[in-house]
């Protein structure tokens, strides 16, 4: 792990006491798909999903890949996706960057792409907005992770899924021009990284 990255995880693990009890319910039942897939002896393939793939989604991805990175568990791919595409938003990118990742952008288009670390021995997370059926996401075989709650409503039914999870979160996007746009960025994905981190850390105790 990158040294800031490893600070930041500790932080958070500290902050596992600020998870409601409801909230565990619904990241246990999660961690539960995750630990019964490994047991068997398969792969782990998460497709987080939002409206936009703009923030709650690639922020969930992140933080997913780098939990499950961080207690070792193996053979987990995490991957985001929207019902439909716009840009990875340079607010949650900022965030990212702000909590120690390294973000480093290789285009300059309209949608561009970020290759995401956050440890010098793994390959980065390329992170771009698309949708969750694009080629770039696994077609089948996949638990599909609901972050908001207008993808989860407007998309009923995840083609290729076999299993589905909401685990939503509230937009950061609401604060966008504001005061309080840095903060709840900030707010938003370090309540994702807790979340993560105590769902992999349950993964982590059955798998061994």
């Amino acid at each position: 792990m990158l040294k800031n990255i490893k600070s930041k995880i500790d932080d958070l693990q500290q902050e596992v006491s600020n998870i409601s009890k409801k909230r565990k319910q619904i990241l246990n039942l999660f961690a539960s798909y995750i630990e019964n897939k490994i047991k068997n002896g398969n792969y782990v393939n998460l497709i987080f999903i939002c409206t936009h793939n703009s923030r709650r989604s690639t922020m969930s991805q992140i933080w997913a890949q780098t939990a499950a990175e961080y207690f070792q568990i193996p053979n987990v791919k995490c991957f985001s996706g929207g019902t439909e595409s716009t840009a990875f938003n340079p607010r949650a990118v900022k965030a990212v960057r702000e909590s120690g990742f390294e973000a480093g952008q290789l285009d300059e288009s309209d949608n561009p792409i970020y290759l995401v670390r956050f440890s010098e021995d793994n390959e980065p997370l390329k992170c771009f907005s698309k949708v969750y059926s694009d080629e770039f996401n696994p077609q089948k075989d996949f638990a599909a992770i609901m972050t908001c709650s207008d993808a989860d409503k407007n998309c009923p039914i995840v083609f290729g899924a076999e299993e589905r999870f909401t685990v939503r979160y509230d937009d950061p996007k609401e604060f966008d021009g504001t005061e309080f746009e840095t903060q709840k960025y900030t707010e938003r994905f370090e309540e994702i990284g807790r979340e993560m981190l105590y769902t992999f850390s349950k993964v982590k105790k059955c798998v061994k």
